[in-house]
């Protein structure tokens, strides 16, 4: 897998719209069905906007219907952290990049059952798609083989 490091920068802070900083910042959720990678099926990978570090890959990628980019697993498990939260008087799985350290959104026990039974629902704002094509440009291309 990839040696590189990633970081949360300031610069990486400033760069964002305020869509993406109230997301990843502020631990928002864009609305149901408004985010641009819902209906992305290209090959690729999903990164953190805010550091880079690889998140997701397309393979893992489905349609739930719930309204956000559903993941099954995560691209690089170490990459991504869960942590308990009861905001909005409920309990819920809060999934975050690790060192971005943006919240990304949640993950819910009702996915497809073949695959490990989680949806990783995503918010788009917290993301950066790679294509497949452009992944070894941009300093990704020992994930490729991951993507399938």
């Amino acid at each position: 897998m990839t040696l590189k490091t990633y970081a949360k920068t300031e610069d990486a802070i400033e760069r964002l719209t305020p869509e993406q900083y109230r997301i990843t910042q502020q631990s928002g959720t864009e609305a149901p069905g408004s985010g641009e990678y819902l209906a992305e099926k290209r090959r690729g990978i999903y990164v953190d906007i805010v550091s880079g570090e690889p998140l997701f890959a397309s393979a893992a990628k489905y349609e739930s219907g719930c309204g956000w980019p559903s993941f099954t697993r995560p691209l690089i498990t170490d990459h991504v952290q869960e942590l308990t939260d009861t905001s909005h008087g409920m309990t819920r799985i809060e999934v975050r990049s690790r060192d971005g350290d943006s919240h990304l959104g949640h993950v819910f026990p009702d996915g497809p059952q073949d695959q490990g039974g989680l949806r990783y629902c995503i918010n788009s704002a917290a993301l950066r798609f790679i294509p497949a094509e452009e992944m070894e440009a941009e300093g990704y291309g020992d994930l490729i083989d991951e993507i399938d």
